[in-house]
């Protein structure tokens, strides 16, 4: 097998970690790409995406979480100032997330949930389509970018929608998505998806208790329309 070294700057400029994250946003790189993003640079031998592949390979996000200088170190690439500065970056969203959890917020009703995410949507000229996870207590666990589409279409599928319902421990989901034209109306695809997505929830027992449609100056809740929704 032959080894071809390939320098950060040979990588076209759209594909490089930094300008994926300026393009798309943090939430929507791999895990791979935030690494080389907080690695910074490669060394002499090993460029920046491969140092944070070889992490990957070696180690789950689970297992970062408390691994030790001394660990990383014995990568290949990984000296003491990339160590120390990985470590400090996990040490740093451990307590973000810590403070997150003892301060949840609680979203009961659509016009809440739209005016906690209509920022998510300002200038979005392409369909996003996002879940809300909650536990027992109805309160946001977390928030997940799921889809992009274009400005009339957006490829979904339950499976993903479900995979990070189970990764959570989730209780219950909240859909929502917008429509770029403007037009809240459900569309037909609209209403089979979400009637895809209720059907799954009640077999699962983590049940979709809404689907809302957003432009930036309101919403669609097929909970308050009492549509598909058997609630």
């Amino acid at each position: 097998m032959i080894f071809i070294y390939y320098k950060i700057k040979d990588i076209p400029e759209e594909e490089r970690p930094r300008e994926r994250l300026k393009m798309v946003g943090a939430s929507n790189l791999t895990d791979r790409e935030l690494l080389a993003i907080i690695l910074k640079t490669g060394t002499k031998n090993y460029n920046v995406n491969d140092i944070a592949l070889e992490i990957l390979k070696k180690y789950s996000l689970q297992d970062l979480v408390e691994i030790t200088i001394p660990e990383l170190m014995k990568i290949k690439g990984v000296g003491e100032v990339k160590a120390l500065e990985l470590v400090s970056a996990i040490e740093l969203g451990k307590r973000i997330y810590i403070k997150q959890k003892s301060n949840l917020k609680k979203l009961t009703n659509p016009k809440d949930i739209w005016e906690y995410t209509k920022y998510l949507f300002f200038n979005q000229k392409q369909e996003l389509f996002y879940c809300l996870y909650f536990n027992n207590q109805q309160e946001l666990i977390e928030r997940k970018l799921l889809f992009m589409g274009t400005i009339n279409k957006s490829i979904a599928h339950p499976r993903e929608v479900f995979k990070e319902a189970y990764r959570l421990s989730a209780s219950s989901i909240i859909c929502l998505h917008n429509h770029p034209s403007g037009n809240l109306t459900p569309s037909d695809e609209d209403i089979r998806f979400t009637e895809s997505l209720v059907n799954i929830g009640s077999l699962q027992g983590i049940p979709v208790l809404d689907h809302i449609i957003v432009n930036e100056d309101s919403y669609y809740s097929f909970y308050d329309h009492h549509n598909i929704l058997n609630i």
